[in-house]
């Protein structure tokens, strides 16, 4: 539909082995597809800020598509610690399930790992359940070490408790 859409989404193709694939950035006009993966992949309900915080955060966050059609999404946060160093919270990260095995959540963390090497931001933090094993392998693959356990971090599913996966990118989170 708009000048850019296509843009971003052709962008992409030559990153995948998977040629009907591509990402498009988030915007006001399709934050709804997002919401719709979210209630399909996640037993959580995300509130308005959250996808407020998935816009703001620019390219950090983006849709999946296959074929055209919308079938995963990164959201991201950005957050400014002590002394002003940003770090990338991943919200969520989903694929469904019988578009797994593609590559589209590799091309979608690779992508925030590239725009982090981009921005010089060395920091990217998420939470995952502490059952769900699948999750923690995917993310350990590329580099997430468990930080810290957190104890009855959610609300209304269980187990309540999350992990807390950190990955340190280059120099920069040894210095100062």
């Amino acid at each position: 539909m708009g000048a850019g859409e296509g843009e971003a989404a052709g962008s992409k193709e030559k990153s995948s082995g998977v040629a009907r694939t591509s990402l498009d950035g988030l915007r006001d006009k399709n934050v709804m597809q997002l919401k719709k993966l979210n209630m399909a992949l996640f037993p959580v309900r995300y509130n308005d800020k959250y996808y407020q915080d998935a816009i703001a955060s620019k390219d950090f966050s983006k849709l999946a598509y296959y074929s055209d059609i919308c079938v995963g999404a990164i959201a991201c946060r950005l957050e400014k610690k002590e002394g002003g160093v940003v770090r990338v919270y991943i919200m969520t990260l989903g694929v469904l399930a019988p578009y797994r095995g593609l590559g589209l959540g590799t091309k979608l963390l690779n992508h925030v790992f590239d725009l982090c090497a981009k921005q010089n931001i060395s920091e990217i933090y998420l939470h995952v359940q502490t059952n769900n094993d699948d999750a923690i392998a995917f993310y350990k693959k590329f580099g997430f070490e468990i930080t810290e356990t957190i104890h009855n971090y959610y609300t209304n599913i269980t187990p309540p408790d999350c992990y807390v996966l950190t990955k340190f990118i280059g120099q920069a989170a040894t210095k100062k």
